[in-house]
């Protein structure tokens, strides 16, 4: 069976349960948002839709135009164990969003403090903005969570990724999600942002993510044309370089220019032998990864 043919069957197998979740959401969503119709359900349901087949699309790109050389997945078992870790760690938190992530964001958008003026509903320039507000906003959230060590223990589980792909994008541990739920629980509660704002969001920084941690290999001008702009492949790659004044930069999500007001923009060029990792850090098993967050560390 031909690399592509594994690819095919792998997605297929994960997109058939990422469908039966979402069937699972939509009954969860349908009880939280019950006065808000099925506008609720569907926006989900495309979300998932869309991202889903925005990760099939770079998962096989990266394969086929690759920057670094990836490992081969029919050939070497730790580089499928590596997918297997990653997709784990989509599940555990695709199982909680439901139970946990999204109520809380629920319930943020029905407490939140109701300041807004009528003008603003659907108003497409208000949008905009509260879009450019939460790039703004999730670009010091990355920030924090590596100057704080106690969010840099969770978030450390993303970067002890040995490989940069697609699939990184899915790799958070657990307590990360959560924490980040309560984060963004008191950003819409504060800025009275809609849910429907929120998801569109969510899907721009999942687009946004897949991309930017993406092994696929761009033509250098459109490189250029992009990383003015936005997160690209390049940049991305020296936040996850096993160097940390290189981990520790480049931390937007989306708009790129975050990291040039306030100073934390990184020059250095990606090199495709360029080691990924934690610096002085080892990647772990599945279960190693989960724990690691709460044990004991010596200073």
């Amino acid at each position: 069976m031909s690399l592509l043919q594994n690819v095919i069957q792998l997605l297929g197998t994960v997109g058939y349960y990422q469908g039966k979740i979402t069937e699972f959401k939509g009954l969860i969503t349908g009880s939280v948002f019950s006065n808000s119709g099925n506008t609720m359900e569907e926006l989900l349901q495309n979300k998932a839709i869309i991202i889903g087949l925005w990760l099939i699309l770079f998962f096989a790109l990266e394969r086929l135009r690759p920057m670094a050389v990836h490992p081969d997945l029919t050939k070497r078992p730790e580089a499928r164990g590596r997918v297997i870790r990653n997709a784990l760690l989509w599940f555990c938190n695709t199982l909680m969003s439901p139970f946990i992530v999204l109520p809380i964001t629920a319930w943020a958008s029905t407490h939140a403090l109701d300041w807004r003026a009528d003008f603003m509903d659907g108003n497409l320039a208000v949008l905009l903005i509260d879009l450019l507000i939460l790039d703004m906003l999730i670009y010091w959230w990355h920030r924090f969570n590596h100057q704080i060590p106690f969010l840099w223990r969770f978030h450390e589980i993303h970067h002890l990724d040995a490989f940069l792909d697609s699939t990184s994008a899915l790799r958070f541990h657990f307590g990360e999600v959560f924490i980040s739920a309560l984060v963004r629980a008191a950003i819409v509660i504060t800025l009275d942002i809609p849910f429907e704002t929120i998801v569109i969001f969510e899907i721009c920084v999942l687009i946004s993510t897949i991309f930017h941690h993406s092994n696929l290999k761009l033509p250098r001008a459109l490189e250029r044309f992009l990383s003015p702009l936005v997160i690209t492949p390049a940049m991305h790659w020296i936040h996850h370089h096993a160097v940390r004044k290189d981990t520790d930069s480049n931390y937007g999500t989306v708009l790129s220019c975050w990291d040039r007001i306030f100073g934390s923009h990184n020059r250095t060029i990606r090199t495709p032998t360029m080691r990924i990792g934690v610096e002085g850090v080892e990647e772990k098993d599945i279960t190693g990864l989960l724990l690691k967050p709460f044990k004991p560390r010596k200073h």
